[in-house]
């Protein structure tokens, strides 16, 4: 039965004779997918995954505030708008995911590709990425929030993210079967991304 069913959107093309974008099955490591296919009409369609939790639960952030004072950490580090703060990092951004692209040969999920994503405020700021410049005292309020459940992928146990920049650190929470990871991470000015690099490795799970 699996023998019928194509392993790429091209073969999708192919096999179904259609140029429409939309959601197909495909067979992908032996388990069958819902794979999103875009640009069906081109000779080279592009696989996405489309993330059933939505955009409250796929999002990245380099928050956009700024201690006065660097060296400290107030209120437990957690966050208060009153804070003696300044709103001018201009790397700062938000930006949610409704689907994301995926390298079925790599199996990564390509963090760089906005297509389906949207910006709120500020910078673009990919997938599984987050950061700020808020103080240099472990006090990280850059988020970002994963959420593959539904998908039939899950964020390998092995993955790990990287600190960038000065007094960078990142609170890195995986759920045990690996479809929810929530992310804290930020410096004077830091981010964290996924080791990797513009790839984020998962599996069928």
């Amino acid at each position: 039965m699996l023998g019928e069913f194509p392993t790429s959107c091209k073969e999708v093309k192919r096999l179904k004779v259609t140029s429409e974008d939309g959601e197909y099955y495909l067979k992908v490591k032996g388990r069958l997918l819902k794979i999103y296919c875009a640009g069906m009409e081109s000779d080279r369609p592009k696989e996405y995954v489309t993330l059933v939790k939505g955009e409250a639960e796929n999002f990245s952030e380099v928050y956009s505030y700024r201690l006065h004072n660097p060296t400290e950490c107030p209120y437990n580090g957690s966050r208060r708008e009153d804070c003696q703060c300044r709103k001018d990092y201009t790397a700062a951004g938000f930006t949610t995911f409704s689907k994301v692209r995926l390298d079925l040969n790599a199996m990564q999920i390509i963090t760089t590709d906005l297509q389906f994503a949207q910006t709120l405020d500020g910078r673009p700021v990919p997938f599984a990425t987050a950061g700020d410049c808020y103080s240099a005292a472990k006090c990280p309020q850059g988020r970002f929030s994963i959420s593959l459940s539904g998908t039939g992928l899950s964020v390998i146990q092995a993955s790990k993210w990287l600190s960038q920049g000065n007094y960078a650190v990142s609170e890195i929470i995986k759920s045990p079967d690996g479809t929810k990871v929530i992310g804290k991470c930020g410096g004077y000015c830091g981010k964290c991304t996924p080791s990797s690099g513009n790839g984020l490795d998962v599996q069928v799970f």
